[in-house]
C-alpha cells in the first residue's frame, strides 16, 4: 500500500502508530468511503479539526453485522466520536421512489450494495454507545440534518421523531458543520461535559420538558409536540412551515418540539459563512483522492467528482422538494477567486487529468457570489425563495463574477476546456433585471455557457409543464424553458455545434394528476423530445412537497392539494413519459380515452404509432 504519513486521515491502527500518535482526539465513523475530498462530508470534518489541532481518525464503512470489531479497532478517543451517515440520506442511497432496494451504492467502491445500514446515525451511535458509553457521540451530515425534527419517512410510511429520540448521540448538528463541531471540541478539551453543551448554534439536543418556554414568551418557536402531529396531519403541516422559515433566516431563532418525556431542542442557525470562512475550508490540504486502501477499486461517486470543483454553497432556489436550502440555507457562501483557481491546479496536476474541467459548479451552477443589494434586507427576510414567485427585486443577480472565473480558469495553459455540469437555473440568467449592464453580462453568460462549457449535453430542470403543478414546486413557468430552448437552438445554429439540451422532469409531484402527465407527454413530443432524465417524486425529510405529500395540505395556505399516493396512480403518471415506448403505447391509449383526451392520443400517435424507440429511463432520485 502507498505511503499514506501526512496524507490522508488515518483509517487504521497500522497508520496510527506510523504516525507516532498513542491516543486520537475524535474518531469518525462514516458511511461512505473515505474520498479526502472537499465535497464529502466527513473528510471535511476531519481536516477542520485537524487544522485547529486535533488529531483525528476516520473509520470508512465499520462492519455492524459482527462483534462491532471495526467499532473497537482504534479505541477510546479523548474527546467524542463523530457519525457521519453519508453524503445522501441512506434511504435515499438504498430505495427507489417504489421502495425497491437499489443493486447498488455509488459511494462505496465498485458500486457494491449493502456496505452500509439503513439509518446509520442510529446503528453507528447504538455500536458506540454500546461499547463506550461515556464517550461523547456528536452526530451531523444531511440524514441528522434532515431528520433533526419530527419528520414523514416514506420509506416506512409514518411520522417519526427526531432522530435524537432513536439514536444515542449526545448532539447532533445540522447544516454546514464546520463552526459547531469546532465549538464542541473546544468545550470538550476545556473539560466541559458533553450534557453542558445546549446553546451551541446549529446544533439539536434533548433537553427537559421544564425547558420549554412559553410560547409567547421571547423569541423561541415552540412547535406542536410530536404527539400533537401524531394526532394532526395539520399540526404537521403547521409546524413545517416554522421550521421552513428557521432554517433559511440570517439570524434564526432556537426551535422546541415536545416529545414523549423530553424536549428537542433545535438551536438557532449560523448566519452564511464569509468568504474567508469557506475559504479556510475548501484550503485545507484534502489530497481530492480516496484513500489508498482502495487502490485499484472504482468508486462512482468519485468519479463524478473527480475533475470538477465547487465554487459555493447555498442555493435560493427554494424548490419545495429539494433539501438544498433546509441543510445549506439559502444565502450564497462563496469562495474566492484565489481559492477556486488554487483547486483548478490542484485538479490539472492530477495523474489522469486530460485538460477537462468537468464541472465548475454548485448546488445551482450560476448563483456564485450572488446576494442581495442591500444585505440588512436579506437578514429580515423570511421567504423561501429568492426566484419565487418572481425574483426578488433585492437579488443581485449578475453574472459576472461567474464569467471572471470561466475565463480565469480557461486562461489556464493546463485547462482546455471547463463545462458546467451542476444545474443551471436559466430563470436566473435570463430574467430581465432592469439594469442594462447586468441584462447585457447575463445575456453574454447565457451565449458563453451554452458555446463553450456545454459537454456535448447541457442538463436543465424544467421539472413539469403544468403551471399549478410548477407553482406548487416553486419553478418557473414552463414558457421560460422554451424561451430557453430557442436560444440554445440559435446559438448551436449560430456556431455549427450539435448540442443536446436535456431536461429533467418529475411526475406524482403534488398537485400532478394523471390528465397534467399526459399534455406534458404532449407538450414534450412537439418540442421533439425523447424524455431519459426522469423521475417519479420522492418524498424527502424536511421538504415542503414531503409535507403536502404526507398531509395532503399545503404547509402555507393549509389547502387540501391533491397527490398520486398508490403504486397504481404513480406508475399511471410515471407511463407518459415514455409514450414513445412501444410497451406503453396500449396503456396510454387506453388511459387517454378514459380521461376523455383523444385530443392527445391524435398528439402522440397522429399516424397510429407503427415506429418507437425504447431509451434508457432515469436515474436515482436528485436532492
Amino acid at each position: 500500500m502507498p505511503k499514506i504519513e501526512g496524507q490522508w486521515l488515518p483509517t487504521t491502527k497500522k497508520e496510527l502508530e506510523h504516525l507516532g500518535w498513542d491516543d486520537v482526539d475524535v474518531i469518525l465513523f462514516t458511511g461512505d468511503a473515505y474520498i479526502d475530498h472537499p465535497s464529502m462530508g466527513a473528510a471535511v470534518i476531519g481536516r477542520v479539526l485537524e487544522a485547529h489541532g486535533y488529531r483525528v481518525a476516520i473509520v470508512p464503512q465499520p462492519n455492524w453485522r459482527d462483534d462491532l470489531r471495526d467499532f473497537k479497532k482504534l479505541g477510546r478517543p479523548r474527546l467524542f466520536f463523530g457519525v457521519h451517515a453519508g453524503a445522501m440520506d441512506s434511504m435515499v442511497n438504498h430505495y427507489t421512489a417504489n421502495r425497491r432496494r437499489r443493486s447498488d451504492d455509488a459511494y462505496t467502491p465498485e458500486g457494491r450494495a449493502g456496505a452500509r445500514p439503513d439509518y446509520p446515525t442510529i446503528v453507528y451511535s447504538a455500536a458506540l454507545k454500546k461499547l463506550f458509553p461515556d464517550v461523547p457521540v456528536v452526530a451531523g451530515g444531511i440524514e441528522a440534518s434532515l431528520r433533526r425534527l419530527a419528520h414523514y419517512d416514506y420509506w416506512q410510511d409514518r411520522l417519526r421523531p427526531s432522530i435524537l429520540m432513536d439514536s444515542p448521540a449526545d448532539v447532533l448538528v445540522y447544516g454546514m458543520g464546520e463552526k459547531p463541531i469546532l465549538e464542541i471540541a473546544e468545550a470538550l478539551k476545556r473539560g466541559e461535559p458533553i450534557d453542558s453543551l445546549t446553546h451551541i448554534a446549529q446544533t439539536v439536543v434533548r433537553r427537559p420538558l421544564s425547558e420549554v418556554p412559553h410560547a409567547a414568551d421571547g423569541d423561541d418557536v415552540v412547535l406542536h409536540s410530536f404527539a400533537e402531529c401524531q394526532a394532526s396531519k395539520r399540526a404537521q403541516a403547521e409546524n413545517f412551515r416554522h421550521i421552513e422559515v428557521e432554517s433559511n433566516l440570517w439570524h434564526g431563532h432556537t426551535l422546541w418540539q415536545v416529545t414523549g418525556e423530553v424536549a428537542i431542542k433545535v438551536n438557532r442557525t449560523n448566519p452564511p459563512m464569509t468568504t474567508e470562512e469557506i475559504d479556510a475550508s475548501f484550503d485545507l490540504p484534502y489530497t481530492r483522492l480516496p484513500h489508498p486502501r482502495y487502490h485499484g477499486k472504482r468508486i462512482p461517486a468519485y468519479e463524478m467528482i473527480r475533475h470538477s470543483v465547487n465554487m459555493h454553497r447555498g442555493c435560493f432556489g427554494g424548490c419545495a422538494f429539494c433539501t438544498i436550502s433546509a441543510h445549506q440555507g439559502k444565502f450564497i457562501a462563496s469562495r474566492s477567486k484565489r481559492s477556486i483557481l488554487r483547486e483548478v491546479k490542484q485538479v490539472t496536476q492530477m495523474e489522469d487529468f486530460k485538460g477537462y474541467i468537468s464541472d465548475l459548479g454548485g448546488p445551482s451552477a450560476n448563483m456564485y457570489a450572488m446576494r442581495g443589494h442591500d444585505i440588512e434586507h436579506c437578514q429580515r427576510c423570511a421567504r423561501p425563495s429568492c426566484l419565487h414567485p418572481r425574483p426578488c427585486s433585492n437579488l443581485n443577480s449578475d453574472h459576472g463574477p461567474l464569467l471572471d472565473i470561466y475565463h480565469a480558469v480557461d486562461a489556464l495553459p493546463q485547462v482546455k476546456k471547463s463545462f458546467i455540469g451542476s444545474g443551471v437555473r436559466y430563470d436566473l440568467s435570463m430574467h430581465r433585471t432592469g439594469n442594462q449592464q447586468v441584462d447585457k453580462v447575463n445575456e453574454r453568460y447565457n451565449e458563453e455557457l451554452i458555446r463553450f462549457h456545454v459537454s456535448g449535453r447541457l442538463k436543465v430542470a424544467p421539472e413539469h409543464t403544468s403551471d399549478e403543478v410548477l407553482k406548487m414546486m416553486r419553478k418557473p413557468s414552463f414558457d421560460l424553458f422554451v424561451r430557453f430552448k430557442a436560444l440554445f437552438d440559435e446559438v448551436n445554429r449560430r456556431y455549427g455545434l450539435n448540442q443536446q439540451l436535456i431536461p429533467y422532469f418529475i411526475s406524482s409531484h403534488p398537485a400532478c394528476t394523471e390528465e397534467a402527465m399526459a399534455e406534458l407527454a404532449a407538450i414534450t413530443k412537439d418540442l421533439n423530445f425523447h424524455l431519459e432524465q426522469v423521475q417519479d417524486f420522492t418524498p424527502t425529510p424536511m421538504t415542503e412537497s414531503t409535507e403536502t405529500y404526507f398531509t395532503g395540505l399545503h404547509p402555507y395556505t393549509l389547502q387540501p392539494v391533491f397527490t398520486a399516493q398508490s403504486k397504481e396512480e404513480k406508475l399511471a403518471q410515471r407511463k407518459y413519459f415514455f409514450w414513445y415506448d412501444k410497451n406503453y403505447r396500449s396503456a396510454i391509449i387506453s388511459s387517454l380515452r378514459r380521461l376523455h383526451r383523444n385530443d392527445l392520443i391524435k398528439r402522440l400517435y397522429p399516424a397510429g404509432g407503427t415506429a418507437f424507440v425504447v431509451r434508457k429511463r432515469g436515474g436515482k432520485p436528485r436532492s
